[in-house]
C-alpha cells in the first residue's frame, strides 16, 4: 500500500524531482612555446600555433590570465580550455599544474601540444605518455606533475641542422615551403585534438597516427 501511495504522490503536480543538470566534461589543451615577438612563428612555438588554430576554429578569444593566455571553445558537449603558458618553455610545468587545479581537470583529460625534432616537418603523432625525449618543456611538466603519463600531440619540425645548432634551429622560423606544409597540418592537428576530446586518445591515435 505504501508503494502505491508513493507512486500517486510522484504523479501530483509540483512533486516531480528535477533531474540534475548534466556536467560538461572539461579538457585542458596546453600549447607549448615562448611568449614575445622574437619567438613568434618559430619552430619551438608549434604548440602555440596549434592552440591558435584550435581557438580560431572554435571562434574563441585569448585573454591574458595568471601564468598563461587562456581561451575556451566547445566541441560536441565538451569544454576545451586552451592555455598558452607565459612562463617560457623551460617552466611550462608551473602553468600546467596551476590550470589543471584551477579548472579541476584530471590528468587523463590533459593534452599537451609540442614541437618535435624527431619527426619530419608537419608530421603529427599523438602519444598517451612516455619520455619527453630531451624536450625542456615536457621535462618540466613531468617534474612538476611527478609523472609522464599525460597525452601529448607531437608536431614535427624536422632536424635539418648541423651538429651543435639545435637551439638556433628550433628558435628559427619555417621557410616558405615548410610553412605551407604546417598550414595544412595544423588543420589536421585541430581534428586530432577534437577527436581526443570527443572519442579519446586511443581513437585519435588509430585514426590519425601514421597518416
Amino acid at each position: 500500500m505504501n508503494i502505491f501511495k508513493k507512486l500517486i504522490s510522484l504523479c501530483k503536480p509540483g512533486t516531480r524531482q528535477e533531474e540534475p543538470a548534466q556536467v560538461e566534461m572539461k579538457y585542458l589543451i596546453v600549447g607549448l612555446g615562448n611568449v614575445g615577438s622574437e619567438y613568434e612563428d618559430t619552430r619551438h612555438n608549434s604548440g602555440f600555433m596549434a592552440a591558435d588554430a584550435l581557438c580560431e576554429s572554435g571562434k574563441g578569444a585569448w585573454s591574458l590570465e595568471r601564468l598563461a593566455y587562456r581561451a575556451q571553445v566547445r566541441v560536441m558537449g565538451r569544454e576545451l580550455v586552451l592555455v598558452k603558458p607565459t612562463t617560457y618553455m623551460n617552466l611550462s610545468g608551473k602553468a600546467v599544474r596551476y590550470w589543471m587545479q584551477q579548472e579541476k581537470v584530471p590528468l587523463e583529460r590533459l593534452l599537451v601540444l609540442v614541437d618535435d625534432i624527431a619527426l619530419p616537418v608537419g608530421t603529427l603523432r599523438m602519444k598517451k605518455g612516455g619520455s619527453g625525449g630531451g624536450h625542456n618543456g615536457l621535462g618540466d611538466i613531468e617534474t612538476v606533475l611527478g609523472t609522464d603519463q599525460y597525452a601529448r600531440l607531437r608536431i614535427g619540425v624536422g632536424n635539418n641542422f648541423p651538429r651543435g645548432k639545435q637551439i638556433d634551429y628550433v628558435l628559427g622560423r619555417f621557410d616558405n615551403e615548410e610553412r605551407a606544409v604546417m598550414n595544412t597540418q595544423l588543420g589536421k592537428a585541430v581534428e586530432m585534438i577534437k577527436c581526443f576530446a570527443t572519442q579519446g586518445a586511443d581513437k585519435a591515435m588509430s585514426l590519425y597516427n601514421g597518416k
